[in-house]
């Protein structure tokens, strides 16, 4: 007896017992590509549903005419960070503004769990950080103390600062913070 398989392209062949795909049942860090300007409102919907989800922010000073004004913005416009087992996407996917899940061959592609927790612990702790263009290329460093050790990223110097561009990949986005020497090391 065949069975339609819950992932397009994994067809397989039902048996008592038989355990599904892995990606399928067990929860992953996804990215979530989102209207413009609409991440808020996707990250609030998706607290209403109890879904599990992450939107890094840092506080941008915007200035008016007549005032000035302390906002938290996406780290990574366009995007959130969604915590789910595949079989759960439809769930997912009905989030309005929610656009598409950021995929590789037609399958979204499951980000590093371990980035996503040190990122969040990191920002949890005030760290400093404000989006950056995208880097590929450059003298890369390990993060080696502090509340981001163990990540890579790109070194810079700006302003007598140091400073490390870290990099997700799957969505070709960055951020840049400032470390001390001590806290980097060469790869």
């Amino acid at each position: 007896m065949s069975a339609i398989s819950p992932i397009p392209g994994m067809e397989r062949h039902a048996v008592e017992g038989a355990v599904q795909p892995e990606a399928y049942l067990e929860a992953r860090w996804y990215a979530a590509y989102t209207r413009a300007n609409h991440e808020k409102l996707v990250a609030e919907q998706l607290a209403q549903k109890s879904i599990e989800h992450f939107l890094p922010t840092y506080e941008s000073l915007r200035r008016w005419k007549d005032r000035k004004m302390r906002l938290q913005m996406p780290l990574f416009p366009g995007y959130v960070f969604i915590k789910f087992a595949l079989r759960e996407r439809l769930g997912v996917l009905q989030v309005s503004s929610l656009v598409r899940l950021v995929s590789f061959g037609g399958q979204p592609k499951a980000l590093s769990e371990e980035e996503i927790v040190t990122l969040r612990r990191a920002l949890e702790q005030g760290l400093r950080a404000e989006p950056h263009p995208y880097l590929a290329v450059g003298r890369r460093v390990r993060i080696k103390s502090g509340a981001l050790a163990g990540l890579e990223g790109i070194l810079l110097r700006r302003r007598g600062q140091w400073r490390v561009v870290l990099s997700v990949r799957p969505i070709m986005s960055s951020m840049v913070v400032e470390v001390g020497a001590e806290d980097i090391a060469r790869e």
